[in-house]
């Protein structure tokens, strides 16, 4: 495979996937008018699976520091496996949820009375201010974890090293942030 087919591929990818999930949180396509008994789940699985990663890239790193390349690359497998899992799942999820959850509603009508908005106060802001960071950050490191772990595997090592130094920390600073704001989000789900 060459370059230039590659960069194409990973453009696809992520455009493809970043369209879907505009989409879906747009409720563009209507998803089912009851959904199935399990979505309700998937936000803890994503928040597991997030979880997972974000241990797994730490190990990872661990591994590639002390010269292990083989448990390096497993657990990069494991975790892009575990990576494609969540992003399959949080796909079905927002396309199953008819509507969205927001911060501070207790009351699940997807609007913030004026006392809701009190009593959310900074930690609305606090929210805000990981869960923005968190989505445009997701967007942008698909390729640059897509590229890297061709590179990787393909043993380009001087490559990998380049993308690397910039997919792994935005790629844990995503994982980690993913469960953070499933933590914050959970008490409001209405389900």
């Amino acid at each position: 495979m060459t370059d230039k087919f590659i960069f194409r591929f990973v453009a696809a990818v992520t455009v493809f996937v970043i369209v879907v999930v505009i989409v879906l949180n747009r409720h563009l396509i209507p998803g089912p008018a009851t959904p199935p008994a399990f979505t309700p789940y998937l936000p803890l699985l994503n928040a597991v699976l997030n979880g997972t990663c974000s241990v797994l890239l730490l190990v990872s790193l661990y591994n590639i520091k002390k010269g292990n390349i083989t448990a390096h690359k497993r657990i990069n497998i494991l975790t892009f496996c575990l990576s494609s899992i969540f992003l399959v799942s949080y796909i079905l999820f927002h396309y199953l949820m008819r509507k969205d959850t927001v911060y501070g509603d207790v009351n699940g009508d997807g609007l913030l009375s004026t006392a809701e908005r009190a009593d959310a106060g900074g930690l609305r802001a606090l929210y805000l201010a990981i869960l923005i960071p968190h989505i445009i950050l997701a967007a942008g490191v698909l390729p640059l974890i897509l590229l890297s772990f061709y590179r990787g595997l393909q043993m380009q090592v001087a490559k990998h090293k380049k993308l690397v130094r910039w997919a792994f920390p935005i790629w844990l600073f995503v994982t980690v942030s993913g469960v953070v704001v499933y933590l914050m989000i959970s008490p409001y789900y209405h389900f």
